[in-house]
């Protein structure tokens, strides 16, 4: 139900936006992007709390490069992230906690919905 788009190629020091889409039915609890390189394990990027619009960035690579940030009236969620390093590259998903799901986005599998994902490649 969750469908990302936005991702490429760019090279070093470049930008990248991405998207994610949800239907207007869905109701989300938390939104967060999650990315893995294969043969690793999936690591957070950000997430952010709907309702109150509450922010996270889960590891310090995210911090001061990437911005998360959501459109309540087209039911998305951005992903901007400048400045990319090689190190960024990997698959970056799209995840959702429904409301009343129990998942709160504390961790990279604590979420009830994914998307296909899509390959960010610096």
């Amino acid at each position: 139900q969750l469908v990302e788009s936005g991702g490429g190629s760019v090279e070093a020091g470049g930008s990248l936006r991405l998207s994610c889409a949800a239907p207007p039915t869905y109701t989300a609890y938390c939104v967060g992007w999650v990315r893995q390189v294969s043969g690793k394990e999936r690591e957070g990027v950000a997430r952010i709390y709907v309702e109150n619009n509450n922010i996270r960035y889960d590891g310090d690579f995210a911090k001061g490069r990437f911005t998360i940030a959501q459109d309540s009236v087209k039911n998305m969620v951005s992903l901007q992230m400048n400045s990319l390093t090689p190190d960024d590259t990997a698959m970056y998903y799209c995840a959702a906690a429904r409301k009343g799901s129990g998942h709160t986005c504390s961790a990279p599998d604590d979420y009830s919905d994914w998307g296909q994902g899509t390959q960010v490649t610096v």
